[in-house]
C-alpha cells in the first residue's frame, strides 16, 4: 500500500465512486480540485469543499486513520504546489484522463510511479455546475482573517472551518489556540494534547492546504485573545455555536474604537455516531472519547517481567471505578489481585506490617486488637509526613508479597496468562517498572468528591484531602497506555473494557504467533 497519494478531481458527480475506488492504496491523500481557468472568487468553492471533506468522512470507513486534506493553494495560484514538495508522495490518482495535468504534477512533485486513471473518459468537468455563485456577501475575500479555537487532534470539523478561513484570506490569517486555563471543563480535558503540540499540528495542515498565506497562530488564555486590540483584523470565522462569541467581539472591539469584523458563520458538522456520551456533531470531544480503551502509547519493554504473565497495572484515584473495573476484565477472563485486600492482609496480627505500624503511629489506632483503617486514615491523610511514613513501612512488604502470588501462578503451555494488577499506590510506589503497561482509570474531580462523600461518609474536606494525597488525572494519563472513564453509565464503561481487552488478545496472540515462527 503507498503512503501517500495525491487526487486530482475533475467530476463531482464522481467523488463517491473515486473515494471508494483508492481507499486500498493509501494511508494519506491530498486532493487537487482540477479547475478549469481562473477561479474566480475562490470561495466559491468552500461549499464544494466542505461537502468533499464529508463524503471522505462518510465513506472512507474501512481506513479509519486515513488523513485526507483539500488544497486551497492551487485555487489561488495555478500551479501552486509548494507545500508538496517536501512530501513524499507516492501515487497520483486521477478521476478522468487529464494527462497533461497529471504529468506536470508527477514531474514537480518528483514522482516515479505514473498517474493511475480511475476512468477512461476524456476530461469532461462538471465542476463549475456545483461553484457557489450567491451570495455575493458570502464569497468576498478578505486581508486579515482571524479565528479561534481548542483544536485537539484535527478532525473533520476543524479541516472545514479552517479550510473556510483559509478560502476567505489572502494575505494574513491569525489563530487563536486556547490554553490549558480555557480546557479546564472539557469532557476528558486532561486528555487534551498540549498548547505547542496543537499549534505545531496547526501550522502543519495550514501550510500544507495553502503555502501562499503568512499565519500567526497564538496561545490565548481568554474567548478574545488579539481580537480586542488588533486593529489590522476585517473578518472573523465561527460555527453556528460559537456565533454569540463572534457577536461579543464586535461589542468589545467597538468599546475599543476599532473596526468591526464581518462574520462569517458555518454550521457544525453532525455527527452519526452521537450514542452514549458523545455529542451529535463532530467535536474534540468526541474524539477525546473515542481514545478511552485505546492505546495512546505503545508499552516499554522490561527485561525483568516473565513472558508467560502478562501484567497489567490498573490504577487510578479514589472512587474512580478500578474495582469495578477489574471485576469486568476478571469476567473477560483476566487474573485480578487486589493490592488494597493483600494490604489488609499483611495489616493482620502477627503479619509483617502489624508491629512496625503500631510502632510508629501507636496503640490509638487499634480496635479490638486490629488496625481500624479508619483511624489510620484519619491520622495520615492530612498529615503528609505521617502517609509518606506509612508507604515507607507497606509498600516494600506489599510488592513482594504480590510477586510471590505471581509467581505461585499456575501457567497453561503455550498461553499468555493476563494478570490484572489493581493497585491505587502503583505509580507513587513506583511499580510501573514491575508491570508490563499501565492502565488507567479518570473521574472528574468533582465527581470524585461526591463519590467519597456518599461512599465512605466523609466530610467534603476529609474527600478533598485524600484527594490532594493523590496523582492528578494528568498525571496519571502522562504515565499510563490506556485509560478509561467512568463517568457516564457502567454500559459505556464495559464497552471500553471490551475494547481494551479485544486489543490486548489479538496483541498477545500475534506475538505467540512471531515467537512460534521464531523456534
Amino acid at each position: 500500500m503507498a503512503s501517500t497519494g495525491l487526487l486530482v478531481i475533475s467530476n463531482f458527480k464522481q467523488t463517491q465512486q473515486t473515494l471508494k475506488a483508492i481507499e486500498k492504496y493509501v494511508h494519506s491523500l491530498y486532493v487537487h480540485i482540477n479547475v478549469p481557468g481562473s477561479v474566480t472568487p475562490v470561495p466559491s468553492w468552500g461549499r464544494f469543499i466542505s461537502q468533499l471533506y464529508v463524503d471522505g468522512a462518510t465513506l472512507l470507513t474501512s481506513c479509519e486513520k486515513l488523513n485526507m486534506n483539500i488544497l486551497v493553494g492551487p485555487l489561488k495560484q495555478q500551479g501552486t504546489f509548494d507545500s508538496l514538495r517536501l512530501k513524499p508522495i507516492d501515487m497520483i490518482f486521477s478521476d478522468a484522463r487529464c494527462t497533461e495535468v497529471c504529468e506536470q504534477l508527477r514531474q514537480q512533485l518528483q514522482i516515479e510511479k505514473p498517474p493511475i486513471y480511475l476512468a477512461d473518459d476524456a476530461v469532461v468537468t462538471d465542476l463549475c455546475e456545483h461553484q457557489q455563485t450567491k451570495p455575493l456577501d458570502k464569497l468576498q475575500v478578505y486581508e486579515n482573517v482571524v479565528l479561534g479555537g481548542t483544536f485537539d487532534r484535527i478532525h473533520l470539523g476543524h479541516k472545514i472551518l479552517l479550510t473556510q478561513a483559509v478560502l476567505r484570506a489572502c494575505s494574513r490569517l491569525v489563530v487563536g489556540v486556547t490554553t490549558q486555563e480555557m480546557t479546564k471543563s472539557k469532557i476528558l480535558n486532561e486528555l487534551i494534547l498540549p498548547v505547542e503540540q496543537r499549534i505545531s499540528e496547526l501550522r502543519e495542515f495550514l501550510q500544507e492546504i495553502d503555502s501562499t498565506l503568512h499565519y500567526e497562530i497564538v496561545p490565548i488564555d481568554d474567548p478574545y485573545g488579539p481580537t480586542n486590540s488588533d486593529p489590522n483584523m476585517d473578518m472573523i470565522v465561527v460555527s453556528s455555536e460559537t456565533l454569540r462569541g463572534g457577536e461579543r467581539i464586535n461589542e468589545i472591539r467597538a468599546k475599543n474604537n476599532l473596526k468591526l469584523l464581518d462574520i462569517y458563520c458555518i454550521d457544525l458538522v453532525e455527527n452519526s455516531d452521537g450514542k452514549g456520551p458523545k455529542e451529535n456533531k463532530i467535536s474534540s470531544s468526541n474524539a477525546r472519547i473515542d481514545l478511552l480503551g485505546t492505546r495512546l502509547r505503545q508499552p516499554e519493554y522490561h527485561t525483568n517481567l516473565p513472558s508467560d504473565i502478562y501484567i497489567i497495572g490498573l490504577t487510578g484515584n479514589i472512587a474512580s471505578g478500578k474495582s469495578k473495573m477489574a471485576q469486568r476484565f476478571q469476567s473477560l477472563g483476566a487474573t485480578v489481585m487486589d493490592c488494597d485486600k493483600i494490604a489488609h492482609e499483611i495489616y493482620e496480627p502477627g503479619q509483617i506490617c502489624y508491629e512496625q505500624i503500631i510502632q510508629h503511629f501507636g496503640r490509638s489506632i487499634l480496635d479490638n486488637g486490629r488496625i481500624d483503617r479508619s483511624k489510620l486514615g484519619a491520622t495520615v491523610f492530612s498529615n503528609p509526613k505521617e502517609l509518606e511514613r506509612l508507604n515507607d513501612i507497606v509498600w516494600p512488604e506489599l510488592l513482594k508479597e504480590v510477586k510471590r502470588r505471581i509467581q505461585g501462578l499456575p501457567i497453561i503451555p503455550n498461553e499468555i496468562k493476563i494478570v490484572i494488577l489493581e493497585a491505587a499506590v502503583l505509580l507513587r510506589a513506583g511499580w510501573d517498572k514491575e508491570v508490563h503497561e499501565v492502565w488507567s482509570m479518570l473521574v472528574p474531580f468533582d465527581e470524585a468528591i461526591r463519590r467519597i462523600i456518599a461512599r465512605n461518609n466523609l466530610t467534603e474536606t476529609a474527600a478533598r484531602d485524600r484527594l490532594a494525597s493523590q496523582l492528578t488525572n494528568k498525571e496519571l494519563v502522562a504515565r499510563s497506555h490506556v485509560v478509561f472513564s467512568s463517568q457516564w453509565e457502567p454500559e459505556f464503561s464495559q464497552k471500553q473494557a471490551e475494547k481494551a481487552w479485544n486489543m490486548l488478545k489479538e496483541e498477545l496472540q500475534q506475538k505467540q504467533l512471531q515467537r512460534k515462527h521464531n523456534l
